[in-house]
């Protein structure tokens, strides 16, 4: 255990109450690690964000059993209430529960709390050491940011300040998917800013905004080619946007890496790329013999930095984006190219189901109450997220749910968009979809922001979406006739008549459901090359790019997400139990009773696992790594299941800054 966890953990010593509130203005409980070891404690934490959804839970799951005398769901219950003001709470809870505070402010005495209260939960247990081994002496918010940028960020302003160094320091950075807070960027910005070597770049959006340097990369990889004499066909947009491409110091290591992890996208270009460098090559699309080696690579390397049931849910975010890249590219070579490499490819995606799903068993619990305002790490918090961005000022919201939309499938439209829209840019994160991966289960979260428990009367069916999102919002201060929905959206003949809607100014929030992937994905009958295939054919029909294009140019801030994602599976054999309405997802069954669950068949590779936030009589059933509910053999692309591809699905804002193009 940690220094941190430990100090975390003191405030609440096990066995001395079993109804607790914690005043957490920082949301410190609210941290994956210290909501696991409080569980093997035998602690639930429960944020308290609706007085009735909560006294709803405490009774059914805690009080009820407590006052039977038995331990119910846990040994003790936390009420994590975000801020100080116990007159927020019903009197009774005040009443009964055992008062604990917990805060930045005191935790890090000797930093600054206006600096550190802007820095990710993910980096209080190291900052935490650092301060304990040497923060010496109060410091005040300058050196509070330096002191940061040192221990944490592993930066010194002061040695970035000639351009190689500065780029090669910002790609490590934005490597390791730990972008600088803007309180710290303006700081090195700042710092930098009389530095000759730097003087023409945007220093401080670039340490801020992995999309933003993405962008820089993708046009600065165009100037590169054509100094040496090769011209990308996207090149003459790219050079009417100058101020988005740098002579960046690319060398092997550095284009291996990015093409790799999908930082830069391959180019198609006109003429012959004699004079580019070996090594250059593999950002060329038309060279397919570099892409191949590249995803030989790409697996061996990704395999060797797998996570596994300790690490955090952002590490299975970042694998899964990472893997999806793999897998898009590995789907995008000829066949010859493929043939070479299938059989790494699919020990990378078993070996990392089978870890994903001890992780799951593990921690998947701990996920929903995790907090919301970095972004959404569950797809039940995306309203809620939704609306802290309404709050920071994006008036219009456009929520894209891409239905079935799996990792790899999304760098596929990604690269499609990237090839028409000049002016894209893309903010990729993961979010994780619920258990099980079904459509009435998880999509009803998404648009609802709610848990399963909490629509637990209509979680066989989608019919509920359109009111559970309108009340969603309408809890959130905006009338009927500003809230929109719509669904079974797929081809460019419903784009005008959707226009029209998007239009009326009223409107300031729209959830809006494209289906066409997972019609195409329950009718493959060849695996996912051939989805891969079909979705390239929509793609090419101006569906996506005109969607995105719409949307913008009616003044909308346009995020895109899926309920679920898709696998390649084969079959295990039929149920003939209780199954729940969804038929389509053949990686599951959910059943209504304990002697249903309890009367599957000996030789069926099958689990249970039982989640809190899912209704109390829903008992689902999973198929057992890569397999699925259908005759033995039988290969099939469904979901409902925890592999990496169903489980982990894009959350992405879209923007397009050049919109009179």
């Amino acid at each position: 255990m940690s220094l941190w966890t430990d100090r975390i953990l003191r405030e609440l010593p096990a066995d001395l109450a079993r109804f607790w509130i914690a005043c957490d203005p920082d949301e410190l409980l609210l941290d994956e690690r210290i909501l696991h070891c409080l569980r093997e404690r035998g602690f639930e934490v429960l944020p308290f964000e609706n007085s009735i959804a909560f006294r709803t839970e405490y009774e059914e799951r805690y009080r009820a059993a407590w006052d039977r005398g038995v331990e119910g769901s846990a040994k003790a219950l936390v009420l994590q209430l975000r801020g100080t003001d116990l007159n927020a709470l019903p009197w009774d809870y005040v009443r009964d529960g055992r008062k604990v505070s917990l805060g930045l402010a005191d935790l890090f005495p000797k930093l600054s709390y206006g600096v550190i209260r802007h820095i990710d939960s993910e980096h209080h247990e190291a900052l935490f050491e650092a301060h304990s081994k040497h923060a010496t002496q109060p410091l005040g918010e300058g050196a509070t940011k330096d002191f940061i940028l040192t221990h944490i960020f592993r930066i010194s302003p002061d040695l970035l300040n000639l351009a190689e160094d500065f780029w090669h320091g910002l790609l490590r950075l934005h490597y390791r998917g730990s972008g600088l807070p803007p309180l710290l960027s303006d700081h090195v910005g700042s710092i930098l800013a009389d530095s000759p070597d730097l003087k023409d770049l945007p220093v401080a959006r670039l340490l801020s905004s992995r999309s933003f340097t993405l962008r820089v990369l993708q046009d600065s990889w165009d100037r590169f080619l054509a100094r040496h004499g090769v011209r990308s066909r996207r090149s003459t947009d790219t050079d009417q946007d100058g101020a988005h491409a740098f002579p960046i110091p690319f060398d092997r290591v550095i284009v291996d890496n990015m093409f790799l992890e999908g930082m830069l996208q391959p180019v198609d270009i006109d003429g012959s790329p004699s004079g580019l460098p070996a090594w250059a090559k593999v950002g060329l699309k038309s060279d397919a013999n570099a892409l191949g080696v590249l995803v030989a690579k790409g697996v061996k390397r990704i395999r060797a930095e797998m996570p596994g049931a300790d690490s955090s849910h952002r590490e299975w975010s970042d694998f899964a984006q990472r893997m999806g890249e793999i897998v898009y590219r590995f789907h995008h070579l000829s066949t010859q190219e493929a043939t070479d490499v299938r059989k790494n490819v699919r020990a990378l995606q078993y070996d990392a189901d089978s870890r994903l799903a001890e992780w799951v068993f593990k921690r998947f619990a701990d996920l929903p109450s995790l907090p919301v305002a970095n972004g959404p790490v569950m797809l039940h918090h995306v309203p809620r997220y939704l609306a802290l961005r309404r709050e920071a000022g994006e008036e219009r919201i456009a929520l894209l749910v891409f239905d079935g939309l799996a990792m790899d499938q999304w760098f596929q439209i990604r690269e499609h968009l990237a090839s028409r829209l000049p002016g894209l840019t893309v903010e990729e994160n993961a979010c994780f979809a619920w258990l099980p991966t079904l459509t009435s289960v998880s999509r009803q979260a998404l648009f609802s922001g709610l848990k399963p428990r909490e629509f637990s009367d209509s979680i066989e069916t989608t019919s509920k979406e359109p009111s559970l999102w309108a009340r969603f919002w309408q809890e959130n201060c905006l009338r009927e006739s500003e809230i929109f929905y719509r669904k079974s959206l797929k081809r460019t003949t419903q784009l005008d008549e959707l226009a029209n809607d998007l239009s009326q100014p009223a409107i300031q929030v729209a959830g809006i459901v494209v289906d066409m992937i997972d019609e195409i994905v329950h009718g493959a009958t060849l695996g996912k090359r051939g989805i891969t295939g079909q979705i390239a054919e929509w793609c090419g029909s101006g569906f996506v790019e005109r969607l995105f294009f719409l949307l913008a140019e009616h003044g909308y801030h346009i995020y895109l997400t899926a309920d679920h994602g898709n696998v390649e599976v084969e079959g295990i054999g039929r149920l003939g139990q209780g199954v729940i309405a969804e038929l389509q997802g053949e990686r599951v069954r959910a059943y209504r009773s304990e002697a249903l669950a309890a009367s599957v068949p000996e030789d069926i590779d099958a689990f249970r696992l039982d989640l809190p936030g899912l209704p109390p009589d829903f008992l689902p059933l999973y198929a057992g790594t890569r397999g699925a509910f259908i005759p033995k053999g039988n290969p099939i692309v469904a979901h409902g299941g925890m592999s990496v591809e169903e489980l982990i699905v894009p959350f992405v804002k879209v923007s397009l800054e050049d919109e009179d193009q």
